[in-house]
């Protein structure tokens, strides 16, 4: 593929962290390792990423809330809530997060890249306009959304969420705007407690957001269903410009927060579909947001087959762990619903 595949990673986003909590350093360390270790690191490109400026940070969180992450992290850290810690580098790494994965996006969208990986702590999809949580201080792919909007000029752009939590950040942040296209995958209930199938967006944006919300025990067969029956037709219906994906891998049925049951087989067939969509639809114009994911193997399985997903490999890596043996639950009444609000 011309261009190649952007990686976007930065050892600053190691010093935010906090050993025993289960959003910490090694998530990332093993990541690294693996993609090392498995020969992907060195087939992609990397960019260096340089922190978001305070006017495209401001498209999307309040400057008030800015200021107290920022004189939070100054004072050594502290908690904006009782699970979302900050230390000394938090704000700083935040800030480059947030900047190098609009930084990456760019880079897609000029054809520097075709694609790109943004392997970036703290994670963001759960942050709010006006505060952080869930582990998430600023929402990085709100930022690279507002990025293309604002500055490439974009007019539609797809945000795909398949972390096992749902989106909330970034749900409330476009839920009035019809330029982005929010589709959430998520158990529910569960954290946060938002995103169920009836929010569906506001006003000028009514429509444009897409909540999946699946029950315990959803595993490969039911994502393959969500994805093959509503998000591909409605990518289809949509025609996005670029497509950004908050990559979450705690639905796995190993991982220790959740109680999802899919299988790296499962997050495989979602990279690979996503990928085969952005060619399609966009001219292969895709960049993959990490979020969650506590599960050490299981996360860094997981990033290192969404790259090879990205560089155009026909196949995934091998599965150490194995799949779910449990029967899965019906999604027949989720699917009608689904099909009644979004006219599917």
């Amino acid at each position: 593929m011309t261009g190649g595949t952007g990686l976007l990673y930065d050892p600053l986003f190691e010093e935010h962290d906090l050993p025993g909590h289960p959003e910490r350093a090694a998530r990332l360390q093993r990541i690294v390792a693996e993609l090392v270790n498995a020969g992907v690191w060195q087939r992609l490109r990397p960019v260096t990423p340089q922190p978001v400026g305070l006017p495209l940070l401001e498209r999307v969180h309040d400057p008030d809330y800015i200021e107290r992450v920022r004189e939070t992290s100054a004072r050594g850290g502290g908690y904006l809530d009782a699970d979302t810690y900050l230390v000394s580098r938090s704000f700083d790494a935040a800030m480059l997060a947030a900047g190098g994965t609009a930084e990456l996006t760019r880079n897609v969208l000029n054809g520097s890249l075709r694609n790109g990986i943004a392997l970036v702590r703290p994670p963001g999809h759960h942050a709010e306009r006006r505060r952080g949580m869930g582990f998430c201080l600023f929402n990085n792919i709100a930022v690279a959304a507002w990025a293309a909007l604002d500055e490439c000029g974009l007019q539609r752009v797809l945000i795909f969420d398949w972390d096992v939590h749902h989106g909330n950040g970034t749900q409330e942040i476009f839920y009035g705007s019809p330029k982005v296209l929010f589709i959430s995958t998520h158990q529910y209930p569960h954290y946060p407690g938002t995103g169920d199938w009836r929010e569906a967006g506001a006003g000028a944006g009514s429509g444009y957001t897409v909540n999946l919300p699946v029950p315990t025990g959803t595993g490969d067969a039911g994502f393959s269903r969500l994805f093959g029956e509503v998000v591909t037709p409605l990518a289809d219906r949509f025609q996005p410009e670029l497509i950004l994906v908050s990559a979450g891998y705690d639905g796995h049925w190993r991982d220790p927060l959740a109680g999802l049951h899919l299988s790296l087989a499962g997050y495989w067939q979602l990279a690979a579909g996503t990928v085969s969509l952005a060619e399609r639809l966009c001219g292969g114009r895709l960049v993959i947001i990490l979020e969650g994911g506590y599960d050490l193997s299981v996360l860094a399985h997981g990033v290192a087959d969404a790259c090879r997903a990205l560089l155009g490999d026909a196949e995934p890596g091998e599965d150490p762990i194995g799949v779910s043996t449990w029967p899965e639950p019906s999604l027949e009444r989720l699917m009608a619903g689904i099909r009644t609000k979004h006219r599917l």
